[in-house]
């Protein structure tokens, strides 16, 4: 007996594939996000509020965050995810998220407002994403 099918339908196991009824899938993907012009402002407070705030957008959503890394000027996701998502929602979902969080909270708004004087931002424009596929014979005949 499968021992996943006691979880909640919102929770989703971290390793292996997930299955859905028509489908089995295990899309994992590695996400970099970078601070707009590769500004120091990932440490202290602002970087613990910035992954609660993930933490609390993967819970409200349909992926789920395997592992979470942060330079001074750049953080590291790794994101499991269902098809019905698409990568490309779920990074502008948590760059608009934490952007909107970290500009209301007024903890951060003298820091924010001298390193971007003239908008409200926070994330640059683009981001690296890699999706590996390690799928070999022998594997995807268990399948």
């Amino acid at each position: 007996m499968n021992k996943d099918r006691g979880m909640r339908k919102t929770h989703y196991p971290l390793r292996g594939y997930i299955p859905t009824n028509r489908s089995k899938h295990n899309l994992k993907a590695h996400l970099i996000l970078v601070c707009k012009y590769r500004k120091k402002l990932l440490q202290g407070d602002l970087n613990n509020f910035i992954k609660s705030v993930i933490d609390e957008i993967a819970t409200q959503s349909n992926f789920i965050i395997i592992a979470m890394e942060s330079d001074i000027d750049h953080l590291h996701l790794m994101v499991q995810y269902i098809p019905r998502m698409s990568i490309s929602s779920i990074i502008s979902r948590i760059k608009q998220i934490t952007t909107y969080k970290v500009w209301r909270d007024k903890r951060f708004i003298p820091l924010l407002q001298k390193h971007f004087w003239k908008e409200k931002t926070f994330w640059t424009d683009g981001f690296l994403l890699d999706l590996s596929v390690r799928l070999t014979l022998k594997r995807s005949r268990r399948i």
